[in-house]
């Protein structure tokens, strides 16, 4: 679908509700956020909808929002690249998605219509180039939730999916009234004394393969538990494993439920984190993908270091 065609369909829709995955990060919140205050703006029905919980971290992005009481009509998925990622409390709404935004390369193109461009940095960059083609005004918090989007899919414009058009997008939205260092600092740099305490704990267990070009890092239900810190703390620690000289692929491995673990994986230019993860079921960018994985922790830990030494092969053909 086109952006003609999408300013179209969103003219002619009304009661929309907004999914966004499950873990939440800057890029499905943000987007998902600004999309709603726009299409409110337009004077359409919108609510925006997660599997849990959001994260206190992300509470700047839905300041001022509110729950609009209305019968659904149009469901759209923003940063979902297969419903999968959706959890179990949106799974109802599998098969009756109507629009999605995306960026990743692995999109299932499960929804009616898609908006993909895999090329670009974030979903919200996806939208703002929306916008920005189409005449559509956007107010501070929309441009407040748009450059988060950008900043944190990007890592702060240092991960290779950086591109000129996300530093042209965030210079463009740094003119409006976001306090781009005050996100910046908040996403990358404020830990709590629980959050250090959790990455003192990963670096302590973290685990070496492949003459050190693999590390792993595995979080059982028991560790975080007795680590004493809240469920939001243990997310976004997937790049801590990679941060390892010589390392080019870093997993964590978290436990979701009994027998189901989810791996995160990141990797250098020597490798493909979203070919990795396919081959569990899972998928993302380049550089960063994920997927589940069944089965005791052992198991899953032998699945992944076979499969990682299949790609280091692979890798150097």
């Amino acid at each position: 679908m086109e952006f003609k065609e999408l300013k179209k369909f969103f003219e002619e829709h009304d009661n929309y509700l907004i999914l966004t995955h499950k873990s939440p990060d800057g890029d499905t919140l943000g987007s998902g956020f600004a999309l709603c205050g726009v299409l409110r703006d337009m004077g359409k029905k919108a609510n925006v909808v997660n599997n849990e919980n959001l994260p206190v971290r992300y509470n700047f992005l839905y300041d001022g929002y509110y729950v609009q009481e209305f019968e659904i009509e149009t469901v759209v998925a923003v940063d979902i690249a297969d419903e999968k990622l959706l959890g179990s409390r949106l799974a109802k709404y599998e098969g009756k998605i109507d629009l999605c935004i995306d960026h990743h390369i692995s999109n299932t193109h499960y929804a009616k219509e898609l908006v993909l461009d895999a090329k670009a940095s974030a979903a919200a960059l996806v939208l703002f180039e929306f916008f920005k083609s189409q005449g559509i005004a956007i107010s501070d918090q929309q441009a407040r939730c748009l450059y988060t989007g950008i900043a944190t899919d990007t890592g702060c414009f240092k991960y290779e999916n950086t591109t000129p058009k996300a530093h042209m997008a965030a210079a463009e939205l740094m003119q409006y009234n976001i306090n781009f260092s005050q996100i910046n600092r908040k996403m990358f740099d404020i830990k709590s004394k629980q959050r250090l305490k959790v990455e003192e704990m990963m670096i302590s267990e973290m685990e070496y393969y492949f003459d050190d070009r693999c590390s792993m890092i595995c979080l059982t239900s028991q560790m975080m538990q007795e680590s004493g810190a809240e469920p939001a703390e243990f997310d976004g620690l997937a790049s801590i494993p990679l941060t390892v000289e010589g390392v080019v692929i870093g997993i964590t491995i978290k436990q979701r439920h009994e027998n189901v673990f989810k791996l995160s994986v990141r990797t250098t230019e020597e490798m493909d984190a979203s070919t990795f993860c396919c081959k569990f079921g899972g998928g993302g960018h380049i550089r960063a993908a994920g997927c589940e994985i069944e089965g005791t922790l052992e198991e899953v830990k032998q699945k992944v270091i076979a499969a990682v030494g299949e790609a280091l092969e692979e890798s150097a053909r």
